[in-house]
């Protein structure tokens, strides 16, 4: 299509114009850890970037004996704007250069590149023909083992193409990245946090607080993992709906009950609906084909760490307003008064919710 466009561009240039068509065309290999880059230029765009004609104006064709009289200053002036990069912005040294006038009346010079110290992919950056006019363009195509790839046309506002896609991450660093996310959800899921904070404000024992955070945990994961893997699909505007209304439910839970003996069981069953909540974020953010379970083991365990971190702030600080509003030499005893505003406030939180995923949604 490339080549089609620049043929295209010749012919209705006309034959007194042939080669003042504004358009370059590059080829490019990548054999290890070299690149080489075959960039040919049209005659008359060469003699712009000498700043002289270098064209035999009777034939329309580059005048070798012109271009070898002025090679530094078109050397100079391609090297400068063009490269092999890295991830990192990072130019590959140029190890060999060598330029000549071809068949078509233009030159081709050929650039190889050295990319084994390059950081992450590569990609080709030129702005040679868009410094010749703001309207030129350079076309490009990746001769590579599978096939012939066009990666596209480069100008004035586009002056970079990907030549090799990123590398995936290593086992650790994937871990590491979905980790890191399951812990930020937890974080910014106000409505999670709302629900975990309703489930433990009576908690003053160590043995029902450990059982229901593992009831929650042990939940949410299973259907994470049945959402994600679309073995069990549900739709995400329900799934929003019945997490606020489990807010609802548990903060009204706090009125009806102190007792958390057997709190573990509802909180199981309403933890469930908060793993499709967790499938649903970890759907946008997509998982990798390759490492997948690391990488839904690895959010699984950043949910459960954002929240014991929830969990390690919230049970001390119940623990000190029992100290605090406990009356002089009488045992701590969690304040009604504390449980019930709070959950009061959790609940309007969850009603809110509610209306604003059902009557304003």
């Amino acid at each position: 299509m490339l080549r089609l466009l620049a043929a295209l561009l010749l012919l209705f240039a006309g034959p007194a114009a042939a080669h003042s068509v504004n358009l370059a065309t590059t080829d490019i290999r990548i054999d290890g850890p070299v690149v080489t880059v075959d960039l040919g230029i049209f005659g008359t765009d060469t003699g712009k970037m000498a700043g002289t004609v270098i064209n035999n104006l009777a034939f329309d064709m580059v005048d070798p004996a012109l271009l070898a009289a002025n090679a530094d200053k078109v050397t100079a002036y391609i090297q400068a704007r063009s490269a092999v990069v890295d991830g990192a912005g990072t130019a590959c040294p140029r190890i060999d250069w060598s330029m000549e006038a071809d068949s078509d009346g233009g030159i081709l010079t050929r650039s190889r590149f050295d990319c084994a110290a390059a950081e992450g992919p590569l990609a080709y950056r030129s702005t040679v023909m868009p410094s010749v006019s703001p309207a030129a363009r350079e076309a490009v195509v990746l001769q590579a083992p599978e096939g012939r790839r066009e990666l596209g046309l480069l100008d004035s506002e586009r002056t970079t193409v990907a030549l090799t896609e990123p590398a995936p991450p290593g086992t650790v660093e994937l871990a590491g990245q979905y980790l890191l996310m399951g812990v930020e959800h937890i974080f910014i899921g106000y409505d999670h946090i709302a629900f975990l904070i309703a489930v433990l404000l009576w908690a003053r024992r160590i043995g029902p607080l450990v059982k229901i955070v593992t009831a929650f945990t042990a939940a949410h994961s299973i259907t994470l993992t049945l959402a994600v893997l679309d073995i069990v699909p549900l739709d995400p505007g329900l799934v929003e709906i019945l997490v606020a209304a489990t807010i609802v439910l548990v903060a009204a839970e706090n009125y009806l009950s102190r007792s958390l003996d057997r709190r573990w069981t509802r909180t199981f069953a309403l933890g469930l609906v908060h793993g499709f909540g967790f499938a649903g974020i970890l759907q946008e953010i997509g998982l990798p084909s390759e490492g997948l379970a690391v990488a839904l083991g690895a959010f699984n365990i950043g949910v459960e760490i954002g929240q014991l971190a929830i969990v390690a702030l919230a049970v001390p600080l119940l623990l000190a307003g029992d100290r605090l509003f406990a009356r002089a030499g009488a045992r701590p005893e969690r304040s009604a008064a504390l449980v019930y505003g709070v959950s009061a406030v959790i609940m309007a939180l969850g009603v809110y919710w509610l209306a604003e995923r059902t009557v304003f949604a």
